[in-house]
């Protein structure tokens, strides 16, 4: 496959400031960075930057960091993995992520894996693109509520496909299948009802947090989950799929 596990580096710009006076214009609280915007970070990521590469598989939870590499305006390239053919297990992939699993980030820094890690990292990467709250009150709680995303809700999903990881028994791989839709139903109604704050998950603020809970909404239907139940997950994924970053990384994925 001829992976590499560096990426082109140079001395870090990711903290140059583009907003502000004379840059109005460039980002939108509602549909995020403007063409003009997501160009200027882009320059500034490039200029004596990293160049990150980010592995994934489509219809995977590296989804999250695809969008918050493109919302940011990072220069990045997308590697895809195929699961179909068990690209994950090969010795080329396992040395850069010895797990065999996606999203792997690799920077001149070396490589992240794990999708709340690479998160923050993008956010605080790429301040002016604020993804994520400076406060660190504020920022804990957008890392908690990707760690329940990872840990929680991640884990409930897998049970459908991914049995083999808690029993041996295909009896066993049967029950868990049936009740994913109760367990994955239960973990989004503590989503619905306390997590979301605003039109945002932290409110007002797009944040690290949405493009994670876009992510795992987008597999609902086929946890079998009742979407009439999730008024609010159902409104904040339909708002994130009119965000241009996120057509353009779906655009990608999906081709």
């Amino acid at each position: 496959m001829g992976w590499a596990t560096r990426s082109r580096g140079g001395a870090s710009s990711h903290g140059k400031v583009i907003t502000g006076k004379g840059k109005v214009g460039l980002y939108h609280p509602r549909s995020g960075w403007t063409t003009r915007g997501r160009a200027a970070n882009l320059e500034a990521s490039i200029i004596g930057a990293d160049m990150f590469k980010l592995y994934y598989t489509p219809g995977s939870c590296a989804l999250a960091s695809h969008i918050a590499l493109e919302e940011a305006g990072a220069a990045y390239t997308p590697e895809r993995v195929d699961f179909k053919v068990s690209q994950q297990t090969s010795p080329e992939y396992l040395a850069i992520n010895p797990k065999g699993r996606v999203p792997s980030l690799v920077t001149d820094h070396g490589i992240l894996t794990e999708t709340p890690a690479i998160l923050a990292y993008i956010a605080q990467s790429f301040p002016q693109a604020k993804l994520a709250p400076l406060d660190p009150f504020a920022f804990a709680r957008a890392q908690s509520f990707n760690s329940y995303l990872c840990s929680t809700i991640h884990v409930a999903h897998a049970h459908k496909l991914r049995g083999y990881r808690w029993a041996s028994e295909e009896s066993s791989f049967a029950d868990m299948k049936r009740k994913v839709p109760k367990s994955v139903g239960a973990a989004f109604a503590l989503v619905e009802q306390d997590m979301i704050k605003g039109p945002w998950v932290m409110g007002e603020q797009y944040t690290i947090c949405d493009p994670y809970l876009f992510t795992v909404a987008l597999w609902l239907d086929g946890d079998g989950v009742d979407l009439k139940s999730l008024p609010k997950v159902m409104a904040h994924r339909e708002r994130m799929s009119e965000r241009p970053a996120v057509r353009k990384v779906l655009a990608v994925e999906q081709a």
